[in-house]
């Protein structure tokens, strides 16, 4: 993500400290669902890893029991608004209520005193950065696999997500029907190849 981008929003976190042992924040964006959300789980307790997951709320809504079994395996549920919708192409307190729709059944799951919330595609606007500064930290991020664009093989979103990846990083997956071809074979080697490298892999 480019830094002026960063300079414009600076209480959106972009990345974490870099830690010893390093550590990676690995992120799963537009579940839960069934289809999907299981893999991602089975992965993650192959290798010890936590994730946080940033639930769109009408997949919470119908698939309540796949929230559940991602904070029975010790990960965090965020919010990624109720209805997936954009920053740029909603008045601010529509958005607003969206993501209160979904925290609300966050906070069923798993309450949390300071909720995380990524806008869905990365879409925000300054003043609605500000809004929802008193509510939660917004997270972005700077690894993007790309799992979710099938013009990218799964081989190319390997290569680009370690490439870019850095001690501290927060790395998007999808849980994502458009992203599964991708996801299951990016995930699985993504983890292997820095475990090997003795990262840790933790939630937000």
């Amino acid at each position: 993500m480019p830094a002026l981008v960063r300079r414009l929003f600076p209480g959106c976190l972009w990345q974490m400290p870099a830690t010893s042992p390093p550590t990676l924040y690995l992120t799963f964006d537009d579940g839960p669902i069934p289809e999907e959300t299981p893999f991602v789980l089975d992965t993650l307790a192959q290798f010890g890893a936590k994730g946080t997951f940033f639930c769109v709320g009408d997949n919470v809504r119908r698939h309540p029991e796949v929230a559940r079994q991602i904070v029975a395996q010790g990960h965090r549920l965020a919010n990624h608004t109720f209805h997936h919708i954009s920053g740029w192409s909603h008045s601010n307190a529509h958005y607003l209520q969206d993501v209160a729709e979904c925290q609300a059944l966050l906070n069923e799951l798993q309450p949390h005193p300071r909720p995380l919330l990524r806008p869905p595609y990365g879409r925000i606007t300054i003043p609605l950065a500000r809004a929802l500064e008193a509510s939660h930290q917004v997270i972005m991020w700077d690894v993007l696999t790309y799992d979710y664009d099938r013009s990218y093989s799964a081989e190319e979103c390997l290569r680009n997500a370690i490439s870019n990846t850095r001690p501290g990083s927060i790395v998007v997956f999808h849980d994502s029907l458009k992203a599964s071809r991708n996801m299951r074979f990016v995930l699985p080697r993504y983890l292997a190849h820095f475990a090997e490298q003795g990262y840790q892999f933790a939630q937000l």
